[in-house]
């Protein structure tokens, strides 16, 4: 079931509790309710974002693997230059070499990172509707 689908269904089920049920338990369902909606936004544009952030460091990572493959095909003597700013800087081809495969690693770290975030993001909402859903459960069983 997708976030919306669950939201759909805890309306529904909190509108069939409505006939027999008193006051106080619907005003705490519908503020846990409130709360999961609230907490499936956030984490839906932080997940979102995680996704834009992840791509992006593929991008780089892929960008600085395609740089250093034709960089290694280059003879040793090859005039090498790092752009720093607004300069370049003459670097030895092993200095640009290293750089690059830093810039690699880097960007593999992060993405494992944003990765671990995001999963455990869609965990979190995972768990906050199915506190929900046994809230529900228990309130249709009384």
């Amino acid at each position: 079931m997708g976030l919306v689908d669950i939201w759909g269904f805890c309306l529904f089920m909190l509108a069939g509790m409505l006939h027999g049920s008193c006051a106080r338990a619907t005003q705490e369902l519908k503020a846990a309710f409130t709360e999961l909606q609230a907490k499936v936004i956030d984490t839906q544009q932080k997940v979102k974002l995680a996704d834009i952030q992840i791509e992006q460091l593929s991008k780089t990572k892929k960008h600085a693997h395609l740089t250093d493959t034709e960089v290694m095909t280059l003879v040793d003597e090859t005039r090498m230059y790092e752009g720093v700013g607004r300069m370049f800087i003459l670097q030895s081809k092993g200095v640009i070499h290293n750089q690059l495969l830093e810039k690699q690693r880097i960007a593999e770290e992060k993405i494992r990172e944003l990765e671990q975030k995001k999963s455990y993001l869609e965990r979190s909402v995972k768990e906050a509707e199915d506190n929900i859903r046994e809230m529900l459960m228990a309130r249709r069983a009384q």
